[in-house]
Parts: C-alpha cells; structure tokens; sequence
C-alpha cells in the first residue's frame, strides 16, 4: 500500500491524533515492500502460514511505558522453514511495525494486508529459503485491546498504576507480532524492563521480589501457545502456599488472598493423583485488579483470578480448581481451534468437579453440578431460540468473533457429555481413558474429529454394546435426551423453601441456617420475581444481601432487584457495576437493564462511568446489549 493511501487509511479509521501522528511517522520510514504479495486467506482466525513455516520459539524484547501506555521493542521468531517459503505471513492488529530483520543483521521487505474484522492485518516478511531468524521491531497503541493499563484510582492500592493481558481469544495479535492460532505451539523467553517500583511476571519462571534495576528475564521450556502468553506489571507482592505454589497480588490483598487460597496445595495434589502429575514446575495465582473481564485466566504457570473470587469464606474457590484443570485440559492438550473450544473447556468443567468432590466431599461437587446446569438450561433457552445452531459442541465460528463461542455450551453441555461417559464405562474405566488421553497429547493439540477417533479406539470399542449417540452430543442441537441427571439434596432443600416462598409470598418458615453461596444462588434463582415483590425490602432487611460482600450472592439478588424495580438496591448495583469488571457479572445485569426504556436509561447511564474501567472485552459484550455501537455510528 502506498504511503500516502497508508494514511488516508488511518485517518478514515478515527484514531486519536496523537496515535495519527505516530502513524505518520511510523510509515514516513521508507521500508521495502514486498514485491508480489501472496493471497491473503483467514483460515481458523489466522492469517499465517502455520502450515508452511513452523515457529520454534519466541523472544520478546519489551520496554513497559505506562506514561505512553504502549510497549516497544522487538519479537525475535526462531523458524523452520524446511519447506522453502518466500513469505512469513503473521497475525498483527492496532500495532504499529518500524521494520523486519533477518538473523539479525539483514533489513527485510514487508507488507500489511487489509484490515478484517476480527482478525485485524497480515504482517508478509519476505525470507529466504535458509532464513532461521526474524525479528520484528514494534510498538502497541493505547487502545489494543490485550492490554489493560490501569490508573491508580482503578487498582486495589489506589497508589500505582497496573498492566495487564488478556491475549484469548486471538488478542495476542494486539501486543506480539505471531502467529495467532491455537494450533501453533513453541516456546518462548523474554526481556521485558519496566519501572524498578514495578514487578513484572509472565506465564513463565517468574521472580518473586522487586529488583533494582527494573529488568526481568523469562523463560517458558514448554510449548504453549499464542492465547497463553501473559504480562502483568505493577506494584505486586508474593507470598508462598507450599513447595510449588503461592499467591501474588497487590500489597493490601496479599494477606486476604493467601487466606483464601490455603487449599490450593490440596488441589494440586488432588489433580494429580486423578490425571497424571502436574507437568509445569510451580503453579501460582495472580489476583488483579477488579477490571480484569473473567473469573480466571489459565495462562501457564501462572493463573490470573478476578478478586470477586476472595468471599472471606472460600466459598468460592471452584474456580481456582477450574483454572489449575486447564494445566492439563487446554494448556497440556489444547484445542486447534476456536471451533473445538469445548475440548478446553467442557474437559476442565469435569475435571474441576472430581477435584472439588476428591477434596470437599460428593455433596458439594453435586451443589457445584447443579448450579451449572441451571445455567445451562437459561443458555440453551436462549440460545434454542436466537442461536440454535451454537448449541452444538462443534462450533461453526468463521468469520464471526470467537468470543462467541464463550458459553455454557462448551463448559456444561461439554462436561455433561464426559459424565455420560463416567456413567457408562464407569469411573475407574473412563479415568483410565482420560489420564491416558492427557498423557499421549501433552504438549499437542487436537480437534475434535481426532478426539471423536480417539474415544472410539480407546473407549468406545471396548464395548459396543454400550450405546451413546456421539455424533448428536457433538453436532447435535440442545441437549440429547440421554443427558446424565444432576441432583443434590442440599439443594432439593432449596427448591421446597423457594416453592413455598412463591406461593405464600412470605418469609414464614425460611430457614437459612448452615447456608452457603450455592444455597443462596439456588434459592435466588428459584424465586419468581412476582411473588417476591412485595416482600424484597423484607427479604434485603432480614439478611443484609443488598450490602453482601460476595459477588456472586450480589448479582443474583441485584438481578432479581432490577426485574422487581426495588429502588433500595439501586445505589448497591451501580457502585457494583463501577467496581466490578468481571463480564459474568456484567453481562447478566446490563441485560436486565435492557429490558425496558428506563432500564436502558440507567443502563446507559451507569455504563458511562464506567467504561474506561472495563476491558475491552467486557466493553465489547456490553456496548452490544446496550445498543451504543448503533447510537455512535
């Protein structure tokens, strides 16, 4: 694309115009183009030839600047271009590249694709047939949407700033040159240097005290890939649980978060003794800032959590088991697409139940089951109606965003199909088959098809007289009828009290004593807004759930507050959508607001304070329910 065209483009796409100028001069360095470029294809939400030029490994060279909000620096690619390739085709969005070396030493031609949706531009590097080395020399904008750069007043501490990523899907792209697929894995080392006030770690061996000179070196020996390369930088203290694990967090929810994550040594154990030891050296979690869009993310080594998670009581701490399953399920074997994300997750909602029932007991894992597949089935009534066909395990996500396919379709339907297994075969059979499918893939990927053959040569054929209709759980739509039953008896409790709420419309007889969380959000989900109307306020004063201090209890009851209009929790919700950025919580809430004008009002209202709080990916899903994109344009 010629210079002045280079421009006009960027002026059309509205950046801000201390971003244009960098641009200008971005591009006003004369570089080679490449001469013919190649035909530009997006195949699995990746421009790059993956099929043609391995990458071996990564290195990162990267300088933090929180004043400018960017990281420069360069990207060296260790590559195998055994087959001869012209071009090194990369995944690249909102970055802006100075120029390309080869082996360090050689200035090479390239080019920029068109923009797409979704996918952003192809980085073409010409190479040579014997080219072993690419460094690519960058900068990040303030905007990419990997990269969360937080004021001050948005942490815990209120007194540094903070950075973090979040590269899943395919927002990698926005902070590293790469190629952005999951199906390609290699290992990486990286240099980053930032602020000596600063701690930086990665998914990688990470330090665990400051140093001084504000340098700090990584490396990963194991092959991950693009979606599991993670960067947190801020004022960040550690504190150890047991021989391979511990806790890092902002200095003032250290101690509350060690508190709070005691266990965590017990799960490892536990995950291991199921399905093969733990393969990555330590495990330790990262609480960030309440901004950070999910409740865990399973990068390698190092597991960020959401602090919505730190109850004081433990009670939620299912999701730390979540997130350490992924150590096995997504990060040893991970899906090759985002088609096949149900390999990730629906292995590591199972997994997570055997941990929390190997440690906790066969009746709260029930309670954990049965509050899933509740949600399940609120998914699937929607979904049977706007999206039938993303009901199906097999997704069909081209050219759409695979966020889309973040669902309780591949967490519960996934899961329920490998109980159905369980049920089956039975539990030490199909154990036998999981730990011997985590220990021929590790390091690999796989699709769902490959699986599908897997499961018959190592499982289904050693019965046939077993049947289970595979191909209508996978690419079937809904819930095929042998879906294995959840029941607890806790919560059975649970449903008489809430049955007997809605039809005395009062409080006689509610006995919450020895509740936990999971008894409260059975409880709030079972009450019909209608015959609670009258009694909220009752219902608020007697047990304080307007003013709770668990997330999860919060927004169950500030649902249930927006469909009754109960004004008393108004000010409750909106201090908890300014303070709150996990979008589980989010999205739930702003699509309760949705449901009237008045309600888009307060909606819209609150979501403008809000907003640069949010993750780009919180941000995505909500100006979408709110309707704004429509208004901006």
């Amino acid at each position: 694309m010629p210079y002045l065209c280079k421009i006009k483009y960027f002026m059309k796409s509205a950046l801000p115009l201390s971003v244009l100028f960098s641009v200008v001069f971005l591009f006003s360095c004369k570089h080679k183009e490449v001469r013919v470029m190649p035909d530009l294809k997006v195949n699995n939400h990746s421009f790059s030839n993956y099929d043609s030029v391995g990458i071996k490994h990564i290195h990162l060279d990267l300088n933090v600047d929180f004043k400018a909000r960017k990281l420069e620096g360069k990207v060296v690619l260790s590559i195998d271009n055994s087959k001869g390739c012209s071009y090194l085709i990369l995944d690249t969005r909102q970055l802006f590249i100075q120029k390309v070396m080869l082996e360090d030493s050689l200035e090479t031609a390239w080019s920029m694709g068109q923009e797409e949706k979704h996918v952003g531009r192809a980085l073409v590097i010409e190479i040579g047939k014997k080219t072993r080395k690419v460094a690519v020399y960058y900068n990040t904008v303030p905007e990419a949407e990997a990269l969360m750069w937080l004021e001050p007043e948005q942490t815990s501490g209120k007194k540094h700033p903070f950075l973090f990523t979040q590269s899943q899907a395919i927002l990698a792209r926005t902070w590293i040159p790469c190629m952005d697929a999951p199906a390609v894995r290699s290992t990486y080392t990286a240099r980053i240097s930032c602020d000596n006030q600063y701690l930086a770690l990665m998914s990688a061996e990470n330090p665990v005290v400051k140093n001084n000179n504000g340098i700090y070196n990584f490396r990963m020996d194991q092959p991950i890939p693009s979606y599991l390369m993670a960067l947190a930088v801020g004022d960040i203290g550690f504190l150890p649980l047991g021989e391979n694990c511990g806790v890092y967090a902002e200095p003032d929810m250290l101690q509350k978060s060690a508190e709070e994550f005691v266990s965590l040594p017990s799960m490892i154990s536990s995950a291991g003794e199921l399905y093969g030891a733990y393969a990555w050296g330590r495990y330790d979690i990262l609480v960030l800032p309440p901004s950070f869009p999910f409740g865990g993310m399973e990068n390698p080594r190092l597991t960020f959590a959401t602090p919505t998670i730190i109850a004081g009581d433990k009670s939620l701490v299912s999701l730390v088991a979540h997130e350490l399953a992924h150590s096995w399920s997504g990060n040893l074997v991970t899906n090759e697409t985002w088609d096949d994300f149900w390999l990730n997750e629906g292995f590591t909602v199972y997994f997570e139940e055997r941990i929390m029932e190997k440690i906790y007991g066969k009746a709260y894992a029930d309670m954990l089951a049965t509050i899933s597949f509740g949600e399940l089935k609120l998914t699937l009534e929607d979904l049977m109606t706007n999206a039938p066909g993303d009901t199906k395990l097999k997704l069909n996500l081209k050219g759409r965003n695979p966020d889309d396919g973040v669902s309780d379709i591949a967490y519960v339907k996934g899961c329920m199909f490998l109980r159905l297994l369980e049920e089956k075969f039975g539990r030490k059979r199909f154990d036998e088959f999981l730990k011997h499918y985590f220990s021929v893939r590790k390091w690999k990927t796989i699709n769902t098809e490959d699986f599908l053959l897997s499961l018959d040569e190592n499982l289904l054929s050693s019965n046939r007289k077993i049947n289970i209709n595979v191909q209508e759980w996978v690419y079937g739509i809904g819930l095929p009828e042998d879906c294995p039953k959840v029941r607890s008896t806790e919560l059975q409790k649970v449903e008489v009290m809430a049955s007997a709420i809605n039809a005395t419309k009062s409080l006689k007889g509610m006995d919450t004593t020895g509740f936990t969380t999971h008894h409260w959000l059975h409880l709030l989900r079972n009450l019909e807004p209608d015959s609670v109307s009258g009694i909220m306020r009752q219902l608020d004063t007697t047990y304080g759930l307007s003013a709770s201090h668990n997330s999860e209890i919060q927004c169950d009851w500030y649902l249930l507050s927006v469909r009754n209009h109960y004004k008393e929790a108004e000010p409750y919700i909106e201090a908890y959508l300014l303070q709150v950025g996990r979008r589980k919580f989010l999205k739930p809430l702003y699509e309760a607001y949705a449901q009237t004008p008045e309600g888009l009002e307060t909606g819209r209202r609150i979501y403008a304070k809000a907003e640069k709080s949010y993750h780009a990916v919180s941000r995505n899903t909500i100006r979408e329910i709110l309707k704004l994109n429509a208004v901006k344009e």
